[in-house]
């Protein structure tokens, strides 16, 4: 990926940060989902879904 489109897609990303009154960013998954080019919540919601197993995987690999 080159430079500039991995600076413009940060940047993009970083706009729609809110934060909260003890300045801890984070996104609403709505903001997110157009961000990543889903027009739909439901597809959005499937893609997250498919992934959370192979995440919790991961993770109970790390604490072992």
């Amino acid at each position: 990926m080159k430079n500039e489109l991995v600076y413009t897609l940060t940047e993009s990303f970083e706009s729609h940060a809110q934060q909260t009154e003890n300045g801890v960013e984070y996104w609403l998954a709505r903001d997110v989902q157009h961000l990543l080019g889903y027009s739909e919540w439901r597809n959005f919601l499937s893609a997250i879904t498919k992934q959370k197993q192979p995440a919790k995987s991961l993770n109970k690999m790390s604490e072992t």
